[in-house]
């Protein structure tokens, strides 16, 4: 059996979990885990696992079935990993052009600049506020995660001396970007165990780059901006000489042609995934930081026309992003849509259900209840804690949705919340049988009292308001 062209430009929502099984052992060991071959396949087919987790498909004996599945699977964009270690970033990796088909892997890495015109003093400055970026958002930890270190001496000793710090400062993932291969390869001396990314090979410097990339084992950037005839030549020179590695870079426009750019990432993304464009597979590299090249009025205009262009190419299949603007207020609406983007369409984002102690809580005070959703979660605990509110918090498994929402599909009802009060045990932590709910679930309160046999309260429906509730409201008059 073999995998033909056609296989070969499947996109990932057509390969089916038997397209998988008939070509594994189909022993029904168990040794992935898993209780029988059929339920592997699913979940391959599905990326959960991969393929490899499978011990009898890795024996020699089957080592054509694997290299079918190796082929079968392999996504229409290539993926690129540059760094070591754990800090290491994975770019590309995309099987289809539309999120609805088909979770986005491999979240697009942020890099922000330095140059090597910079002082000492003023790099270890903007290295450390680089390094040190971080934002927690519904229990995720933003942060940065490369440094791109621009040659704009055009020196090479003075890149080398730049990219030395840099390497000594932080564990952080490399971009060297230079038009001049002399000046890349006097960083990648300084730099050379950290598999930096090169930035990059034009039409005018593509066999020096070329040589780097081979010698040294670095992925490289192609460029050929606004001009996709070029890059494909390009892509198509570099892959015949042995450089498999690569990152398309078609150019980041950020005047009048905007649209243009747009267009140019759209119809690479779709030549990829859509046709099986081989010359096109490798990931996008976008550029924000042009927005800072044009002569604009202000500081203030070039970040906000940075942080739109970021958002609208992370959007049309941007894989890794380069820009200057290190304030949050630039830097977080691109975090924030990455999160977004990248969530499992089908798997809300959500937290352990279970019961959570706030602040001090003794046998006296209140139970509050809510949805498992991450961010109703997040935002009615950052609300208890702001109000200084000692409580147990029932978090109630709703399968990642809101409150009002798993009412409204049932979801959230009264037979579950009786379960998760018993199976938490919550009786145990307090003396009292009073539980507060949200004002989203009112009309869960009657059905609730029955079912749990506890008094029922019915909160804000805005969490914002659950301090001065529980201030007015407990103890409850009854006890009081």
């Amino acid at each position: 059996m073999s995998v033909d062209a056609g296989d070969m430009k499947k996109r990932i929502r057509e390969i089916s979990p038997i397209d998988v099984y008939k070509r594994l052992p189909r022993t029904n060991c168990r040794e992935c885990g898993e209780t029988n071959c059929m339920a592997f396949a699913t979940r391959v087919v599905n990326r959960e696992i991969p393929v490899e987790a499978c011990p009898p498909l890795l024996k020699p004996e089957f080592q054509g079935p694997y290299g079918e599945l190796t082929m079968l699977l392999a996504p229409p964009v290539r993926a690129v990993t540059f760094g070591t270690g754990n800090r290491a970033v994975t770019i590309g990796g995309k099987f289809v052009v539309y999120r609805h088909e088909f979770t986005y892997h491999n979240p697009p890495p942020i890099a922000v600049d330095v140059a090597d015109t910079l002082s000492s003093s003023e790099l270890e400055q903007r290295v450390a506020a680089i390094t040190s970026f971080s934002y927690n958002y519904i229990g995720r930890d933003f942060r940065l995660d490369a440094i791109a270190i621009r040659s704009t001496s055009g020196d090479p000793e003075a890149f080398r001396s730049t990219v030395e710090k840099v390497v000594h400062l932080t564990p952080f993932p490399l971009i060297l970007a230079s038009g001049n291969p002399e000046v890349v390869e006097a960083g990648l001396l300084a730099a050379k165990e950290r598999c930096p990314l090169l930035y990059a090979a034009k039409r005018e410097n593509w066999k020096e780059m070329a040589e780097l990339a081979l010698r040294y084992h670095a992925p490289l950037v192609v460029s050929a901006p606004g001009d996709l005839s070029q890059l494909r030549t390009l892509v198509r020179t570099l892959t015949e000489t042995g450089v498999a590695d690569l990152v398309l870079d078609p150019g980041t426009s950020t005047d009048n042609s905007l649209a243009s750019t747009i267009n140019n990432f759209t119809a690479i993304r779709r030549a990829a995934c859509r046709h099986g464009d081989k010359l096109f597979g490798f990931p996008l590299l976008a550029t924000p930081i042009s927005a800072w090249l044009g002569e604009e009025i202000s500081p203030e205009l070039s970040q906000w026309k940075e942080a739109y262009i970021a958002s609208m190419l992370m959007t049309r299949y941007a894989d890794l992003l380069i820009m200057h603007s290190a304030g949050s207020w630039v830097l977080l609406p691109q975090m924030l849509w990455r999160f977004n983007l990248y969530t499992d369409p089908r798997k809300p984002v959500s937290v352990e259900p279970g019961v959570r102690s706030i602040g001090s809580p003794d046998r006296s005070s209140p139970v509050l209840l809510t949805t498992n959703y991450a961010l109703t979660y997040f935002t009615v605990e950052a609300d208890i804690k702001y109000g200084h509110v000692d409580c147990h918090l029932l978090v109630v498994d709703t399968g990642g949705i809101s409150v009002e929402s798993s009412v409204a599909g049932r979801y959230l009802t009264a037979e579950k919340i009786a379960e998760a009060v018993r199976i938490e045990k919550v009786a145990d932590l307090v003396s009292h049988r009073h539980l507060v709910i949200p004002g989203l679930a009112a009309r869960l309160s009657g059905e609730t009292e029955i079912a749990t046999g506890w008094h029922v309260l019915v909160g804000p429906k805005d969490s914002s308001g659950l301090p001065e509730f529980i201030q007015k409201q407990w103890p409850p008059k009854e006890e009081g």
